[in-house]
């Protein structure tokens, strides 16, 4: 990474930094051969640097420390990009200018260690001191290493470990070899450094063909350990990389690594990549693209998770209701009953027998003893009515009470696939015009934000595929956007946004119909599964029933298609 970047930005100038998250920086780097943007996490699930092609949305207002790095770092030169020894740490070296014009040598130390990852700004003409981090640290979190304005850098607790750039690899080897109660992977991460578990069983496999404990290996075994130790030392010191990543049985992302990996076997899949960047951009997008959402809107994500259980427990309830008034026949015979016999019936008896012409037998039927019959007959066809009039009721609201869930359900889906934070907006403004949440009082006169548009793909015949980000463009899409001939798509039976296939005045291809459901699928709440159904028909066939929710169609005249989640065409 550290050679790749070197080759690609050394002597670049730094032109725009951006946060983009509370663990992110983004630098838009200046080279003769055009911008490049150089991305630094430390966020503990996804920590790195690597140059990107695409990069998070920038908040409308930056950060103290973003405004910081500008000001200290903005038209700064790249000089080097160094790693301390084989740990996981880089330093980027850079010639800057501090505020009276002089000549001053910064250095952005990048640590990725996991949940103690962090990027820190420090000053090498003053002692190495501080100017700020994405994380600080102070004496209550760690007493040997502050992390503050001010303090000066020090480098993590050095490892005893072997830099194998820097050893013979027979070294390695009798090093390796001595801890003879531990299995070779282990052993290989506790002498050798910057080695990762992946790694360490690639090494291991490689040398044996399994995980043997160390007192087990053959001489031959033994032997192939030192050959892979003195290949590893080559790659390092030449910077040799052929990054792949390892893919599980659902071909998501699983593991990553400079080199082929041989140790699955056929069991799992493996893909080379063009370089390093792109592995890592390839590995943590979809990943930090779940988590980035998760963050941004984790309040909106809990609202909406409220709002569905408590929909789920009214509706429990009123189905409950519903199960009672079911009784109401029995309740109104009853009162007949009572109210033909009452000339035989007395006031004070808590049991009332009477004969069920119904059934021709006799029939005991409790009331109130301080009532008269009259008035126990009346009183259970006052519980009759009440019934009757709350069956009524208890099935207009568990209507509506389902539909409001079906709707929140597809909320909280194009919420997940969110990423813009104009999009969560959106999304909120959408649940407060439907009234699930209250609007919140604003003191002065905010502009009027531009609508986001629908999201647009290409087929591979050039036919243009939109795609809603909420459920009031999904309207707009279907009844403002289609025209007749054009293609509505939808995942089956499952939330998720409308697709709209634009013919475009030709006959559209069945390849098109199928890529434009493949992207159907994936922007659905289905996307996950290995096959999808997806519903298409004309545009013209979706009805919208009156007073229904956002994103809410009918349509009884279509086909269906069974497809891979794709999210492109």
């Amino acid at each position: 990474m550290c050679k790749e970047v070197n080759d690609v930005l050394a002597g670049s100038k730094v032109d725009k930094i951006h946060q983009p998250g509370k663990n992110e920086l983004v630098f838009i780097m200046r080279t003769r051969g055009g911008m490049h943007k150089l991305y630094f996490s430390a966020d503990a699930n996804s920590p790195r640097f690597c140059i990107v092609e695409n990069t998070p949305e920038n908040p409308q207002t930056p950060p103290m420390l973003c405004m910081l790095f500008r000001k200290r770092l903005v038209g700064a030169t790249l000089i080097s990009v160094e790693q301390y020894g084989l740990d996981r740490i880089a330093f980027f070296n850079f010639d800057a200018t501090n505020e009276i014009g002089d000549k001053v040598k910064l250095t952005l130390a990048v640590e990725i260690m996991a949940q103690h990852s962090n990027v820190i700004l420090f000053d090498n003409d003053n002692n190495n001191r501080i100017v700020d981090a994405l994380r600080r640290v102070d004496a209550q979190i760690s007493s040997f290493r502050l992390v503050l304005p001010g303090a000066q850098y020090k480098l993590p607790p050095a490892q005893e470990k072997i830099d194998l750039r820097e050893c013979e690899p027979s070294e390695a080897c009798e090093a390796i070899l001595k801890n003879e109660n531990a299995k070779l992977s282990s052993a290989i991460i506790k002498t050798i450094q910057g080695i990762s578990p992946l790694l360490s069983r690639e090494l291991s496999y490689r040398a044996c063909g399994d995980d043997k404990g160390v007192s087990e290996l053959t001489s031959e075994e033994k032997l192939n350990l030192f050959t892979e130790l003195s290949s590893l030392k080559t790659k390092l010191q030449s910077g040799e990389c052929e990054p792949s990543i390892v893919l599980n049985e659902a071909d998501k992302p699983m593991e990553f690594s400079f080199l082929p990996i041989m140790q699955y076997e056929n069991a799992l899949k493996v893909i080379k990549k063009e370089n390093v960047f792109s592995l890592l951009e390839g590995f943590y997008s979809e990943r930090d693209r779940f988590l980035r959402t998760r963050s941004k809107a984790s309040e909106l994500f809990k609202t909406l998770d409220n709002l569905i259980e408590r929909t789920s427990r009214k509706l429990n309830n009123q189905h409950e209701d519903l199960k009672k008034c079911a009784d109401r026949d029995a309740i109104k015979i009853k009162a007949e009953l009572i109210t033909a016999s009452q000339y035989m019936l007395q006031k004070g008896a808590s049991v009332y027998e009477v004969f069920n012409y119904y059934t021709n037998e006799n029939e005991k039927i409790d009331v109130d003893p301080a009532l008269t019959p009259s008035q126990n007959a009346q009183r259970l066809y006052k519980e009759y009515h009440k019934a009757c009039k709350a069956e009524d009721m208890l099935i207009k609201l568990i209507e509506d009470g389902e539909q409001d869930l079906e709707y929140l359900k597809s909320v909280h889906d194009m919420l997940s696939r969110a990423t813009l934070e104009r999009e969560f907006g959106e999304i909120k403004d959408e649940l407060i015009s439907q009234g699930f949440l209250k609007p919140k009082k604003e003191n002065k006169k905010q502009m009027k934000k531009q609508a986001l548009q629908p999201l647009e793909f290409k087929t591979s015949q050039g036919l243009t595929v939109l795609v809603g980000r909420n459920n009031i463009q999904n309207d707009k899409l279907t009844f403002k956007a289609g025209r007749k001939g054009d293609i509505w798509l939808h995942a089956q039976k499952c939330p998720g946004s409308h697709v709209l296939l634009l013919a475009d005045g030709g006959e559209i291809p069945d390849d098109a119909i199928v890529e434009a459901a493949e992207i159907a699928a994936y922007y659905s709440s289905a996307r996950e599964g290995t096959v999808v159904t997806v519903d298409y028909t004309d545009v013209k066939n979706i009805k919208k029933p009156n007073g229904a929710k956002p994103g809410f169609v009918v349509y009884y005249t279509y086909y269906s298609v069974n497809v891979k989640p794709k999210n492109e065409a």
